[in-house]
């Protein structure tokens, strides 16, 4: 009895309660430190062994927390809809308060958070997002430029720095783009290098990486803190998020201090950035090493873009079979490979008892191999993600790249989106071919990229040519045609196409449609595809434009029906679907 109070918590046995049972623990663990050792030195590998020992509830101790990982698609819809009070993911989250900043985002309270996370979201709504296409074309067009003919390049290292360019141009505006130096580039990186799995184990370790991160935040604090002060001494305005941020308020009237735009603007890079970056690595790897996939991809690519046209949404959106590759190496190379969750109530899923103060530990990584769910999951297939298989549709929760639920991946449907663009523009204007260097994934961060060096050889394609007006798409995302004008513009395209649609399609039956407004982030996806049945409600988030007797399910008229199908198509938290499947 006195050896067991000397323990930590996490090692001292437990009883569940009558009816339910403890989970499983992980063979091997030392005394006093756990899985201590086998965590620090390979985090995935240990959760790996869980999988395979266990199943799909697995315990295991780390210094002085109890951990429990889950794995598979009614596990991950367990954790994920738990409510914020019973599994926070704020206090898993807090190793971020040291670039983030003290009380914002993660280290804020539930209900600051919240608002926090509703300024961030106008850079990511539906109305802008239909206008960062050509953006984005713009920046790989002029990461090019250099290029030549023929060349080597480490191409993680060149999309590391492209997509800081495009996710800045896109969601922080060109000012913050044109002020962008070599030296952004070197602090972002030493930023975003402080974050590790040691960091789970205390964030404020004196380990050399931690200390640069800890610089680089103080530097970034100085190089944003020169814009925000020099719009405001020029009375400067701007279509983006800068201003966004400049002019939020708070519920009672508080406009943010520098110390909190700063955090937010720091969040919306790294939500902007880390996946974009890694992903479009990753993609170009997998479609090199899988030669058949690439000619499929690049013929849709020539396809889709067959003339010196402009790079619209809808074009975008028609790269269909390449969006399935993106996905596809997202489900082998997600970026994040673990999402945690602390349990501050006592949980219980299916008979596991998992006592308050458990780390909830979800893995995307080794929950995309599992053969129940995906087949040949160690097989490239981007076919798996097109009709009729789409295995990522099977339950809502087995693919889950930018996690799930409430607190998914804001910016998961800008990574799709800017990954599209850049494989469209460098595929378009190259050849390209491995260089030799081993393939592997470099587990040191939380963010999981290739293994560097990762060079590629690239050839210029016969006849290659700009993807379309370089001169007039310059003068466009410098300014001449403001982002406003081009939403406004992109919005009336949308609304006409959806009358269009609706017409052709009025002789079909009504559609009973619901709505998981848990699932809703408030993206408003939907109401750009069919204002016509959804609307944005009070709260943010989407509700049915004729229906406040139910908000949750509505039949709507079948001249609606193809409007629906795309709103639900692209919704990018699943937060649609149809009552008959």
């Amino acid at each position: 009895m006195q050896i067991q109070s000397l323990l930590p918590r996490a090692l001292r046995s437990t009883a569940a309660p009558t009816g339910l049972r403890l989970p499983p623990r992980l063979s091997g663990g030392r005394p006093l430190v756990g899985h201590t050792i086998e965590f620090v030195r390979s985090t995935i590998d240990l959760l790996y062994r869980a999988q395979r020992e266990l199943g799909e509830v697995a315990a295991f101790d780390v210094l002085h927390r109890r951990m429990v990982a889950v794995f598979g698609p009614d596990a991950h819809e367990a954790v994920f809809r738990a409510p914020d009070e019973q599994l926070s993911p704020s206090e898993a989250y807090k190793i971020m308060t040291p670039v983030f900043g003290k009380d914002i985002v993660y280290d804020a309270p539930p209900d600051k958070m919240a608002e926090q996370l509703r300024m961030l979201l106008p850079a990511l709504k539906d109305r802008r997002m239909r206008t960062y296409g050509q953006a984005i074309v713009y920046e790989t067009e002029l990461g090019l430029e250099d290029w030549g003919d023929d060349g080597t390049v480490d191409f993680v290292d060149f999309c590391r720095a492209l997509t800081s360019f495009t996710s800045s141009r896109c969601l922080l505006g060109p000012e913050f783009r044109e002020g962008m130096t070599e030296e952004f580039a070197a602090v972002y990186h030493d930023l975003e290098g402080g974050v590790t799995p040691l960091s789970y184990i205390h964030p404020r370790l004196p380990l050399p990486s931690f200390i640069r991160r800890d610089r680089a935040r103080a530097r970034m604090v100085e190089m944003i803190s020169d814009i925000i002060v020099g719009r405001r001494r020029d009375a400067r305005r701007g279509e983006d998020f800068v201003q966004t941020l400049m002019e939020a308020r708070y519920k009672d009237g508080r406009p943010l201090s520098e110390h909190e735009i700063t955090g937010l603007l720091l969040a919306g890079i790294f939500a902007g950035h880390h996946t974009s970056s890694v992903t479009t690595a990753w993609t170009l790897i997998e479609l090199l090493s899988n030669r058949e996939c690439l000619g499929r991809l690049v013929d849709e690519v020539d396809s889709v873009f067959d003339s010196n046209e402009p790079v619209t949404h809808r074009k975008l959106r028609d790269l269909e079979y390449t969006e399935a590759v993106v996905k596809e190496a997202l489900r082998l190379h997600p970026p994040l490979f673990v999402l945690v969750r602390v349990a501050k109530q006592d949980f219980v899923y299916r008979d596991y008892f998992i006592e308050r103060g458990s780390w909830v530990l979800v893995s995307p990584t080794v929950s995309h191999r599992l053969a129940e769910h995906f087949a040949e999951p160690d097989r490239f297939d981007p076919m798996r993600f097109l009709p009729p298989r789409e295995e990522d549709k099977r339950h809502n929760f087995a693919y889950i790249a930018f996690g799930g639920g409430r607190h998914k991946c804001l910016g998961n449907a800008f990574a799709l989106l800017q990954v599209k663009a850049i494989l469209a523009v460098l595929l378009r204007r190259y050849e390209f071919e491995l260089a030799g260097d081993p393939i592997g994934s470099d587990f040191r961060g939380l963010v999981i990229g290739p293994r560097e060096p990762c060079r590629v050889h690239y050839k210029r394609r016969a006849g290659a040519v700009p993807t379309l007006d370089f001169g007039r798409l310059a003068a466009e995302v410098a300014g001449h045609i403001t982002t406003h004008q081009s939403a406004a513009a992109a919005a009336a395209a949308a609304a006409t196409e959806a009358s269009a649609e609706a017409d052709a399609d009025a002789s079909s039956g009504p559609l009973q449609v619901c709505l998981d407004r848990d699932l809703c982030q408030g993206h408003a996806v939907c109401v750009g595809e069919a204002p016509q049945v959804f609307r944005v409600g009070d709260d943010g988030k989407v509700a049915f434009a004729d229906h406040d007797d139910n908000p949750d399910e509505a039949s709507v008229p079948g001249r609606h029906a193809a409007a629906v199908r795309e709103a639900l198509r692209y919704c990018p938290t699943r937060a649609i679907s149809l009552k008959d499947g």
